[in-house]
């Protein structure tokens, strides 16, 4: 039961490269990755001019430095979790214990939701940021760059959700199918008995005090 459970049907197998980069979840994990790259490091190479030739920088993004920071953190976190991740996808098949993977796949699928939110909220900023962006000085296709994927990151963090869900209904749907408890299950036969049917035991030997041994003392008990 525990080797099937949550999508790890060949736990303490050998690890494949081959086929851990070809699944679909690892290519999404992958481009995700590199999503994230692209916005947080977009924003700290371009996203920060300076108009009024001033000692201060403000934010390509109508010059709200929140956007851009908000815009940052989320791509740090974001590409932290996928190079974390990655390598729990490929310890996973490893791990022997049905419960310690359902709290992995539990772990990917709120996670994974809650970034896609938050890479949807990141997008509708930086979008209406940027429509309101009047200044010369900024580089569009940085600005662009950033908001497009933005965008991509909301795809790719929702089919890991719809990856991550499915995983967790299978896991759940194998645990509920295979598993029966003995206590419930009337259809459990009973352990043969450990003696015949037979009125004496199998084995069993006479005692070796016979009542018609007789008595050295010459004791009879009463008769009442």
């Amino acid at each position: 039961m525990q080797g099937s459970a949550y999508g790890a049907s060949f736990t303490g197998g050998a690890f494949d490269l081959a086929s851990f980069i070809k699944q679909p979840q690892t290519i999404l994990r992958l481009l995700s990755w590199i999503f994230s790259i692209v916005v947080f490091a977009t924003i700290t190479a371009e996203g920060y001019t300076n108009p009024a030739r001033q000692g201060e920088t403000k934010c390509m993004f109508n010059n709200n430095d929140s956007a851009c920071s908000y815009g940052v953190g989320i791509g740090v976190l974001a590409f932290l979790a996928c190079v974390a991740f990655l390598l729990l996808d490929a310890y996973f098949p490893q791990i022997s214990n049905a419960k310690e993977r359902k709290y992995i796949v539990m772990g990917d699928l709120g996670f994974s939701v809650v970034w896609t939110f938050l890479w949807f909220v990141c997008f509708c900023v930086l979008a209406n940021q940027w429509s309101k962006t009047t200044e010369s000085s900024v580089v569009p296709d940085a600005a662009r760059a950033v908001v497009a994927f933005s965008f991509f990151s909301i795809i790719s963090w929702s089919l890991l959700s719809y990856f991550a869900y499915g995983r967790y209904r299978e896991g759940v749907s194998d645990l509920g199918e295979e598993y029966r408890d003995p206590a419930s299950d009337h259809n459990t036969p009973y352990p043969p008995a450990p003696y015949e049917s037979s009125s004496i035991p199998t084995g069993y030997q006479q005692s070796p005090f016979s009542h018609n041994q007789e008595n050295p003392g010459g004791y009879q008990p009463p008769s009442y």
